[in-house]
């Protein structure tokens, strides 16, 4: 990891402020306004001037210069005669290349002027500015750091030095009085309520969230946190969409010289601004050990570092966080952006997007690039970090590029456990099939974020990597090629283009190569992390003699609740420096100007930073673990720092541990869960297999399975169990007989049992059970167990309730005994193979019961 720790602010005006100058007089200032791109950047004139007189140049020129010198984007102005710098001129690439100099940070493309010009609104030619600036730096990263790697790369840079201050914080349950009773003035829950509501809450026909407009007052309270800065409340996130972006705006009122929206803006600020002045502030200690303050914002941005990414076509970071676009931002043209549709897509906090009903898709046009560029090289990876929102989800889709539900060109799939990958080709259907899964048994889906990627070769085929290992599942169908794929599908997110796949989860991240990536650099990938990730930097030179010193933290804001804070570890951006002995004990994370009293995982941290344990290239690690720290203000305002115990020769106890929260006991004892439930689809399978001895391989058997395995029990509890579960048990249950039966183990299995004989000879009369225990009691053996401290008893299987006065012993029901004695009834041909459909019908009644089901 590089350090870089003289990027001041200065620096940046020092090289480059001329160029800086002269790019702000061409556009319309900092607004954002979308240039539609259908097929490219408008094309400048074909090129004729001087060749690139250097390899830079040439990179220069493919990377960079060919995709911003369109008149939609910078040929309109920064051209041979026009605005400087003409970095943007098509009469001489090496000209261009020299201009370009001043506004390109080589060392850290994200710092680049033309990335701040662009991220600012300048001439942005996308609806979201900072979609505008990933893709810029894209460009300038493929032209410049083109490494051995092939990925991104993250410098620190050094923050600016500030104290913690002190600060208002939200009481953590109940809203504040003055939230929602303010008496005759409109409180923020009152403004919420009336003008909010047919959008945020939960109720609403076109329901979005966060809910905060909801009518109970603590679900709104907890929903309207992240919007309201209890600091400067000009600055809530409520008056800045009202005031600044125009939405929803509510007043008419004239005479004021103010527009409706800023009418109504001030209307939510006066409400915000009453309910924080009845909050009071906190002030802290001076005594306490803390390090310097940081804001989320002012870390190092480490989102996708080290990516391994040079042939990508399509990349989806969920940047924007609002609005109803997903923007390409891999910078290769046509952007294939996603329009997000349906009852429930949301954006998440720290980049994503939830999909619990809807989809996100582009449009055929801009989606032809992927038949494009992958039949061009016949090779693609598909790349995504997601969360599925449970493994009960049968044929969901995650990432498709199809037409309908039985054609298409690759899917990424979700079927229980099991991850799915439908890839056309010349050995495969239309439909992609037969597809690749997971094995059943390796359940490598599972309710959590994970790295996903899926590959395809023409010498390996399709293969499947989770979370950086290849899965072992081989492709059956080999490799072939991509001739036959179809330019008309499109690309969608979380469902089938026809709507009727849905899948439900979190996507954090998906991006689609042209090459199939190898096992090392999905490794790098995986590696690498997702999501608005941040290198913090706390500054502790005041407390301890070393230069340039910091505890510098990974971290994200985690969900719309929380943050995630891991590996700390002691660095000092001065690389000569060493920081000889210092005793660290009882490390905090502070909030606002005090220390949440949860999610402290370090306050038990006693360790020793020494010359011994440091490495001047990547610091000294002081903790593998991570917390969760609780949102507040939001990732724009929660300023937070580091309180010691001790820290070298400082010390000072920074609180005492949380007092255990006393048990309330009146309070309503929480449900305990049931000790018994029942066995899962493949744990059916499974115990089918084991007491019958029949292999689950078994090709009746295997294929009754596959088709009844979505209609089997998916979770254990007894709870959920239906009727339409009992049904497939039942099919299942009567194939592993059938095959237990006609095998020639069944004699071993039943020995006192003569299959092929009459079923009147066998089972003889009504009374004797001689020969019904012939058949039954091999059964009970296998299949239920006896002597058992829970379960039914061989008796009460065979023969439940003996015949006699209902009123004091229940009704009669039916048990083994009479169900042998009903089909052994026959009389002619009819009696031919009766017996062994009898012993089918029985085997089938006590495989397929509760005895062998509940767990």
């Amino acid at each position: 990891m590089k350090r870089v720790f003289d990027r001041s602010v200065a620096r940046l005006a020092g090289l480059g402020l001329l160029a800086l100058l002269a790019l702000s007089g061409c556009g319309g200032g900092a607004s954002t306004e979308e240039n539609p791109i259908t097929t490219g950047p408008a094309a400048g004139p074909t090129y004729t001037g001087p060749a690139p007189a250097t390899a830079d140049i040439q990179a220069f020129r493919i990377n960079f210069w060919e995709n911003v010198r369109g008149a939609n984007r910078c040929g309109n102005c920064h051209t041979a005669g026009g605005q400087a710098p003409q970095f943007a001129r098509s009469d001489d690439v090496n000209a261009a290349y020299q201009q370009a100099g001043g506004i390109v940070d080589r060392q850290n493309p994200s710092q680049s002027i033309i990335v701040a010009k662009v991220g600012g609104g300048h001439n942005c030619w996308l609806a979201d500015a900072g979609a505008c600036a990933s893709i810029m730096t894209r460009w300038i990263t493929d032209w410049v750091g083109a490494s051995g790697i092939g990925g991104r790369t993250i410098e620190l840079i050094e923050p600016v030095s500030k104290d913690p201050g002190s600060t208002r914080h939200f009481p953590p349950t109940a809203p504040p009085s003055y939230y929602t009773d303010v008496g005759a003035q409109r409180s923020v829950h009152k403004l919420l309520m009336t003008y909010c509501s047919d959008c945020h809450r939960s109720t609403a026909a076109t329901k979005q969230s966060p809910f905060f407009a909801a009518a109970d007052e603590e679900e709104s309270y907890q929903a309207a946190i992240a919007k309201i800065n209890l600091d400067d409340p000009v600055n809530s996130r409520f008056v800045i969409r009202l005031g600044r972006e125009s939405h929803n705006c509510w007043e008419n009122l004239t005479g004021n010289g103010k527009t409706n929206c800023q009418n109504a803006a001030d209307d939510m600020q006066a409400a915000i601004q009453l309910m924080t002045d009845a909050i009071p502030v906190q002030q802290l200690d001076p005594n306490l050990v803390t390090s310097k303050a940081l804001k989320l914002i002012d870390g190092t941005i480490a989102s996708g570092g080290n990516r391994y990414e040079n042939n990508l076509i399509a990349l989806y970071e969920f940047k924007s966080g609002q609005g109803t676009t997903a923007f390409d931002t891999s910078g290769v043209d046509p952007a294939a952006d996603l329009t997000l549709s349906g009852a429930e897509v949301s954006w998440v906090g720290g980049w994503g997007i939830n999909i619990r009903s809807g989809k996100a898709q582009a449009s055929t046009t801009a989606s032809r690039k992927f038949q494009q560029l992958i039949s061009a090289t016949g090779e693609y990876s598909i790349e995504a970090w997601v969360v599925p929102g449970n493994v009960t989800q049968e044929d969901a889709r995650i990432v498709s590029y199809s037409g309908s539900t039985n054609t298409r060109n690759f899917t990424m799939g979700q079927t229980l456990y099991n991850y799915d990958f439908f890839g056309r080709s010349t050995e495969t259907g239309a439909n992609g099939t037969p597809q690749l899964s997971t094995a059943d048994a390796d359940e490598r889906l599972q309710a959590s974020l994970q790295h996903v990627v899926m590959t395809f070769d023409p010498v390996n085929g399709r293969r499947i990597y989770v979370n950086g290992e290849f899965t072992g599942d081989l492709d059956s169908a080999g490799g072939g090629t991509l001739g036959d794929w179809d330019n008309s599908y499109a690309f969608v997110l979380g469902n089938e283009v026809s709507n009727n796949r849905q899948w439900q989860g979190v996507v954090r991240l998906v991006a689609i190569h042209n090459r199939a990536l190898t096992l090392a650099q999905i490794q790098q990938n995986f590696e690498a992390g997702v999501g608005e990730k941040f290198f913090m930097l706390f500054g502790i030179s005041h407390l301890v003699n070393v230069p340039k010193a910091y505890v510098l933290f990974e971290a994200q804001q985690y969900d719309s609740s929380g943050y995630l804070f891991t590996n700390p570890k002691f660095i000092s951006l001065d690389t000569s420096a060493m920081p000889g002995s210092i005793a660290l004990k009882g490390m905090r994370i502070g909030v606002n100007g005090a220390e949440p009293p949860v999610g402290q995982a370090y306050r038990l941290l006693d360790t020793a930073i020494s010359d011994a344990n440091y490495a001047a290239a990547t610091g000294q690690t002081l903790s593998t673990v991570g917390t969760i720290i609780p949102l507040e203000q939001g990732p724009t305002s929660d300023e937070f720092f580091l309180c010691f115990d001790q820290l070298g020769s400082r010390s000072n106890v920074c609180s005492q541990y949380a007092s255990a929260v006393p048990v309330d006991p009146h309070a309503r004892a929480t449900a305990r869960p049931s000790d018994i439930g029942v066995r899962t689809f493949d744990a059916i399978n499974a115990t089918m297999a084991a007491v019958t001895g029949v292999s689950p391989n078994t090709a009746a058997v295997k294929s009754t399975f596959t088709n009844v395995r979505q209609s089997l029990p998916a979770i254990d509890s007894a709870g959920a169990f239906l009727a339409s579960h009992q049904t497939a048990i039942a099919q299942l249950a009567i194939q592993y007989c059938d095959a237990l039966i006609e095998s020639s183990a069944a004699t071993t299995y039943f020995p006192a049992l003569d299959l092929n004989g009459a079923p009147a000879t066998v089972f003889g009369a009504a009374g004797p059970t001689a020969g019904k225990d012939a058949l039954i009691d091999p059964l009970i053996a296998n299949m239920v167990g006896s002597n058992l401290t829970s379960g039914p008893s061989a008796l009460e299987l065979k023969n439940p309730y003996t015949p006699g006065n209902t009123a004091t012993e229940g009704p009669t029901r039916p048990g083994l005994y009479d169900l042998i004695d009903t089909l052994k009834v026959c009389s002619g041909q009819s009696c031919n193979g009766r017996t062994k459909l009898i012993a089918k019908a029985t085997c089938g009644a006590v495989l397929g019961s509760g005895a062998v089901l509940i767990d």
